[in-house]
Order: structure tokens, then sequence, then C-alpha cells
């Protein structure tokens, strides 16, 4: 008598089959999740590179508003250019002792501290002998007072008029990723970073008034 066919052997079988398959799958999936992975870092980076760029940016403007504030407020030294500064304040030098200074020395002095770090220290205090201390500042800062006299105001005569020309003052600083390169005309920092195109500058320009000088 002729015996049928096995019935287990198809089965197992197919469970070989489909045990093969489900392990593809997982291999499948543990690709995507390791890519989706590799993704979600790399959006992590970028976002925290944003918003480093976003900060050192807000920490640039409060220090170039402040100079600001200091030169209109002490109109007499802006007039005699005594704010004008021949090199960049800052770059991450030690801090110094301001302590004798007055008028645009005292700001200058104050305002290079600030680019130094000076407001804001990591562990014990901020000053000249605990520089490293001085945490508070971009990357690289650097501030300039330039003052351009082809600006200056003429009186009737025709004669101008000293210290009535245009301010500029800008903070520049290291930004973390290269974008595009500053205009040539801000030199403020240039060439004192990793590169041109990951200079970062603000500026911003005043005038000085010379009530019934004209």
């Amino acid at each position: 008598m002729r015996r049928g066919l096995d019935p287990i052997r198809p089965n197992v079988l197919r469970i070989r089959t489909q045990a093969g398959f489900t392990l593809i799958e997982v291999l499948v999936a543990l690709l995507i999740l390791l890519v989706g992975s590799l993704g979600m870092a790399g959006l992590q980076t970028k976002a925290q590179q944003a918003e480093m760029e976003s900060y050192q940016r807000t920490q640039a403007l409060v220090m170039l508003q402040d100079m600001n504030n200091r030169v209109n407020a002490n109109r007499w030294d802006a007039r005699h250019l005594n704010y004008v500064t021949t090199s960049a304040l800052g770059g991450g030098g030690s801090i110094t002792d301001c302590s004798g200074k007055s008028g645009a020395a005292l700001d200058l002095c104050e305002w290079g501290n600030m680019l130094d770090g000076a407001a804001e220290a990591s562990i014990g205090p901020c000053s000249a002998s605990n520089g490293a201390n001085c945490i508070g500042a971009m990357i690289g800062a650097r501030g300039c007072v330039d003052y351009d006299a082809t600006t200056e105001f003429a009186d009737s005569t025709g004669a101008t008029i000293a210290g009535t020309g245009i301010y500029t003052i800008s903070v520049a600083w290291l930004g973390l990723i290269a974008t595009v390169s500053p205009p040539a005309a801000l030199t403020c920092g240039q060439n004192q970073y990793v590169s041109e195109a990951q200079r970062r500058v603000v500026t911003s320009q005043l005038r000085i008034a010379a009530l019934g000088a004209l």
C-alpha cells in the first residue's frame, strides 16, 4: 500500500522560508534605523550650531550697543576722537585693570574687557589674574571704533568742523561654519580668523552733533 505524503515536511520548509524573510526584514529595519539615527544626529548638530551662532550674534549686538551708548554719553571725548582705536580690542587677551582710567580711556578699557569675556565667569572671579575664567563673550571677539574725517560737516565759511564725521563701531567674532565673507570695507578682525568666510561682523554708525557750529 502506498504511503501518503508526509504532511509535516512542507510545513517545515514553509517555516524555514518565512524565518529567512524575517531576518532580511530585521536587517532592513536596522539599516533604516541607522540611517534615521545618523540623520537625527546631523540635524541635532546643525541645530546646536544655529543656536550657538544666534547666541554669539546676540552677544555681539549687546556689545555694539554698549559702545554706541558710551560714545553718545561722552560727546566731548567723541568730538576729540578719543574713542578711535588704532587696532582691534579684545581677541581673547588678558583682562586689563581699568582702575585709574577715565573718560574714553575707561570706556575702551572696559569694552575691551567685555570683548575678552569679563561679563561672565565660569569658576571663581573674572579678573586680570584669572583671565581663563572669563567666558562671557563670543569666540575670538574683537571690537573696533573708526572715524571718517571725510564725512565732517562744514561751517558757513566752508571750513570743516572737527569731530562731526561719522563713527563706525564694529564687533567681529569667529563663526562656527563658513558662510559668506564680510565686505572688504569691514576690516575689523580681518585675517584674524580661520577664514574670512567664518568672520562675522556687525556694525553701527553714528555722528556727534556740533550744535551752533554750522
